[in-house]
């Protein structure tokens, strides 16, 4: 049996409060202004704390930025799980799962900070890490799945999941700019259903 975890400190659900009081007015503003333009002062005033607090927490702008996007990723993550739990088939939870990512996208924050600002704010190899560590996982899972039962054909699955990923978030990135969101994600789910339907192997 799991031992009890002993109850908080007053002080550490105050610590845990703070942090979380500063990752929402963060998200918050980046969603609102983009990273540039947000503020430390503003952004501890809309957090009802000091700057001396901010820098308990965080060690700039920068690390709140990284704290805002892991958490929008394991939201994100969260999501596509329960699409695809909803599903028996493991094609259907892959389905279900593009389509929860895709939803995700369209949300206004998670366009602006992850899709849009991320990878330029917080460089290449740490977006990749936060990303292959959540939403990228689950689909590295399920097509690990689908290998495993003999469903899909492929020497290299890993490499197969990063390219079809790379597909997925280059949806996600157009869908802001566009006139007709639905036509995009249709038309590009087609194609990456298509791309997945040629390691399709007929059991």
């Amino acid at each position: 049996m799991r031992a009890k975890e002993p109850p908080k400190s007053r002080r550490e659900e105050y610590s845990e409060a703070t942090r979380q009081a500063l990752l929402d007015a963060g998200r918050a503003a980046f969603a609102a202004n983009g990273f540039q333009a947000a503020g430390m002062e503003a952004i501890s005033r809309a957090a009802r704390v000091t700057r001396g607090a901010f820098y308990h927490h965080f060690e700039d702008k920068k690390a709140l930025f990284d704290a805002v996007v892991v958490a929008m990723q394991r939201e994100a993550a969260a999501r596509i799980e329960a699409a695809a739990r909803n599903e028996r088939k493991i094609w259907d939870r892959l389905s279900a799962g593009i389509e929860a990512y895709l939803d995700a996208c369209e949300e206004p924050d998670y366009a602006r900070i992850v899709i849009q600002e991320a990878q330029a704010v917080l460089g290449e190899p740490r977006y990749r890490e936060i990303e292959e560590t959540y939403p990228t996982a689950l689909l590295i899972a399920t097509l690990r799945a689908l290998k495993r039962d003999g469903e899909l054909n492929a020497d290299d699955v890993d490499l197969l999941s990063r390219m079809i990923d790379a597909m997925i978030c280059k949806i996600g990135l157009l869908l802001p700019h566009t006139d007709d969101p639905r036509k995009l994600r249709k038309d590009g789910q087609k194609i990456v259903a298509t791309v997945l339907e040629t390691f399709r192997r007929k059991v």
